[in-house]
């Protein structure tokens, strides 16, 4: 190895990347360190870094090139010694000149002051912040104002950031393409809206509003109006036509428009993500339709809300009707993903889901789908299966808690052209005779068999090589709840 040029030893170390194979590299030589450490271009370092300045400084010069730095204290106690703060921070920053992407995850010793050290990382592209209780907006705005090259930026759990100087100054002078905000409780969806002309320039944004301990029940006092039309009001006068991910959680567009109105501008738009918004309806989505013709995967988490457009009449239900599935039909003809979530529905009262088992086929049978997610969906049946069985792209296929799906729907489904794989959870009519008939038509390539009280473990092993098997309760209503 020492007789090798090393220019060849440096392209042999670029093929390597474990940490641990790196690390053990390293000690085999002094050239090999010095290689080493010249290409090392990322570290995660988390309870185990000495925050000592000139260990963190010698860390710095023994990988001159770190462009990725991910500083993680999760799990982290006292007795493991002390965290980084302000002045560590600042040597990261000054001495990491090639410093591009920082992650600052439950760093609660670093504070505004600290964060504004980053304002002197001119190369800085992306930033984010996972439970920093110190910072403020304060802290933001300085990076807003130093970081003239930031282009991705997650607030996470940063329960303190209220004022939005920081973004409206980012939405005005920036270069913003990606924007994340978590559970950040001082932030509501209203304030993101004085981002201005920055969603010009943005390509994927997501918002969650901290979740509230009663968000899930129906409050008596909200009744939204079903044919209310936000985007026929030119309230918001900005572009987001840049967009290709969105993602909305736990917020509630009523009685304000807010956020809602971004269904409609968006026409760039392939991935959207709405989970648990209040106050939408079928306007909300048609619109979205009429814009989005690129669309190609699309994620409902729904819940039971009120609705009527007739004081003398006020239906449960979840937001959307098939009114929304026809017109994701009609104008979505590249959507390849479907992910459908709905939560609190009795399989008792089939009315408390807005979508049929027919205006649901009519989606299935317009559009390419190749990967189909189906949690709690009581409309789905047997009959429902054999429609889904003649899907001439279905990849992949997923069934939680689909009560009315039996062993004839699994001989069905066992005849669809391009499925590979498949989940069953939750799903207790489906038995040893089901499952059975997936193994006869050997076409799958993997199967989950998860608390289907049912099917047994060796019903489950005689269908393909690769199968998944449990029978955790738990496990399996904690994924089903999206908790895992």
């Amino acid at each position: 190895m020492e007789d090798l040029p090393e220019a060849l030893v440096t392209e042999i170390v670029k093929k390597i990347t474990r940490t641990s194979d790196l690390n053990s590299l390293s000690l085999v030589s002094k050239r090999l360190y010095t290689i080493e450490g010249n290409q090392r271009g990322a570290i995660h370092v988390g309870s185990g870094l000495c925050t000592a300045t000139e260990a963190l400084t010698s860390l710095c010069d023994r990988f001159p090139t770190l462009w990725k730095v991910e500083i993680d204290y999760s799990g982290w106690i006292p007795g493991h010694g002390n965290q980084l703060d302000n002045k560590g921070l600042f040597v990261f920053s000054s001495h990491c000149s090639s410093l591009t992407n920082l992650t600052l995850s439950f760093c609660s010793y670093i504070d505004d002051s600290g964060l504004g050290c980053l304002a002197h990382c001119k190369t800085l592209v992306s930033l984010r912040l996972n439970s920093a209780p110190q910072i403020t907006s304060i802290g933001l705005f300085s990076v807003a104002v130093g970081c003239t090259s930031l282009s991705a930026l997650h607030l996470i759990d940063c329960e303190r950031i209220d004022e939005v100087e920081w973004l409206e100054y980012l939405g005005r002078d920036g270069s913003l393409e990606e924007l994340v905000v978590k559970n950040c409780e001082g932030i509501n969806h209203h304030d993101l809206l004085k981002f201005g002309s920055g969603w010009m320039k943005l390509q994927k944004f997501e918002f969650e509003r901290k979740r509230g301990r009663f968000d899930d029940a129906i409050s008596g006092s909200e009744i939204y109006d079903s044919s209310y039309d936000a985007h026929s009001m030119n309230v918001y006068d900005f572009c987001c036509e840049s967009l290709k991910d969105l993602r909305l959680a736990h917020i509630k567009a009523w009685p304000e428009i807010g956020l809602r109105v971004l269904l409609g501008k968006c026409k760039a738009l392939e991935n959207l993500w709405l989970e648990y918004v209040h106050a939408l309806n079928d306007n909300d989505l048609i619109a979205l339709s009429r814009s989005c013709s690129n669309l190609k995967s699309i994620s409902l988490g729904l819940n039971l809300q009120r609705y009527s457009s007739d004081v003398q009449y006020c239906e449960t239900r979840t937001s959307f009707t098939d009114n929304s599935l026809h017109a994701l039909a009609l104008n979505c003809r590249m959507l390849q993903i479907v992910d459908l979530k709905f939560t609190g529905c009795a399989p008792d009262w089939l009315s408390e889901i807005g979508f049929t088992q027919k205006g649901f086929l009519v989606l299935i049978q317009s559009c390419p789908i190749r990967v189909l997610v189906l949690n709690t969906a009581n409309f789905l049946n047997d009959e429902g299966m054999k429609a889904l069985s003649s899907s001439p792209y279905l990849e992949t296929l997923e069934l939680i808690l689909c009560e009315a799906v039996t062993d004839d729907g699994m001989l069905f489904i066992a005849r669809t052209p391009c499925l590979s794989n498949l989940t069953l959870r939750l799903c207790h009519e489906v038995t040893d005779v089901g499952v059975a008939e997936l193994g006869h038509a050997h076409k799958l390539k993997s199967l989950v068999i998860e608390c289907c009280n049912k099917v047994s473990l060796q019903a489950a092993q005689g269908v393909t090589k690769l199968v998944h098997y449990s029978r955790d309760f738990s496990d399996a209503l904690m994924k089903t709840l999206g908790w895992e």
